[in-house]
């Protein structure tokens, strides 16, 4: 297994400081073409493999000038991913990427997701038009219809009124590229929504706990269909980062995560520290083997039970 970057080694290494991630936009163009682009699926879209996650993460960031200046100096080192949702601090977190996207809206793939209170079609349409105007765009590239729970609500969704059909209008009107759904909760559920829907992604919980089987199930219906892929909870929001049994490095939690055939990551780096390493290590990325891939997930092992328990019912918020 590689060896992890210390925060300390970047740190010493990087040209960057914190204080002058603002100034590195002018390098932004080299910088960028050292962070690996893919391919999100059959959308036409590139995307760094390393995504933004705008969530409660990026809140923790409180001063609203702090937040501004770390997500723009995010976009200059390379990540051109951003995800942000409604259910993120009640549409604050769709506001202050706004901020940013009035000068930078070209500059990356912006995605966001109508939430759970929104599973019909005019009420999911009420929801985007809200969200375009936090965001200060007339369109997103990616549209999700965020946490996808259970057979009941997927059933909701795909009705006749349902949100599924907002998001066919939205994707036909181009106000978004791309349409999709996310979910942390079951695997199988997850599976079957990419059958009987035409989507253009999904994002989706997976790390080596190999919970709720979205590995198993959810990862291999979604490449059979040429969809782009995001993957999300990386380290089960830090329950798997440390020392000991059921934990793992940052390192190799997130090499893990790109050697899965996905199309970007998302991670919340509520710390400017985490958001350099995580860079370097998107930047200097080598697949894992099957004998790395078998021995990470060994040593997860041990939480699967607790990973899978508080993903089923978590609200992702």
């Amino acid at each position: 297994m590689a060896r992890r970057i210390t925060r300390r080694e970047f740190i010493e290494t990087t040209t960057l400081t914190a204080a002058g991630l603002a100034a590195a936009s002018a390098d932004a163009g080299a910088s960028a073409a050292a962070l690996p682009t893919r391919p999100f699926g059959k959308t036409g879209l590139q995307v760094s493999c390393l995504a933004f996650g705008c969530g409660s993460r990026f809140l923790m960031y409180e001063q609203e000038a702090v937040a501004l200046e770390v997500l723009n100096g995010a976009v200059d080192q390379g990540i051109r991913y951003l995800d942000t949702a409604v259910g993120y601090g009640d549409g604050e977190s769709e506001r202050r990427v706004g901020l940013l996207m009035r000068t930078r809206r070209k500059d990356v793939v912006l995605a966001t997701k109508i939430p759970r209170t929104a599973r019909t079609r005019d009420a999911a349409l009420r929801q985007v038009e809200a969200s375009l105007k936090r965001l200060q765009t007339d369109h997103v590239d990616v549209l999700h219809l965020h946490d996808l729970t259970d057979a009941q609500d997927l059933a909701a969704i795909e009705a006749p009124d349902g949100a599924m059909k907002a998001l066919y209008e939205l994707r036909s009107q181009k106000v978004t590229r791309a349409i999709g759904m996310t979910s942390h909760t079951d695997g199988a559920v997850m599976a079957k929504a990419i059958e009987q829907n035409d989507l253009d992604c999904v994002q989706i919980a997976m790390n080596p706990a190999r919970a709720l089987q979205f590995e198993e199930l959810a990862l291999p219906a979604a490449k059979k269909k040429g969809l782009g892929v995001i993957l999300m909870k990386v380290t089960s929001q830090e329950k798997l980062v440390g020392a000991g049994p059921g934990k793992s490095d940052i390192a190799s939690l997130l090499r893990y995560a790109l050697s899965l055939p996905v199309s970007t990551v998302v991670v919340g780096m509520p710390k400017r520290e985490f958001i350099a390493e995580n860079i370097a290590i998107a930047r200097s990325f080598s697949p894992m083997t099957e004998q790395e891939i078998d021995r990470v997930r060994k040593s997860i092992a041990p939480q699967q039970a607790a990973v899978a328990s508080f993903f089923s019912g978590h609200v992702d918020a």
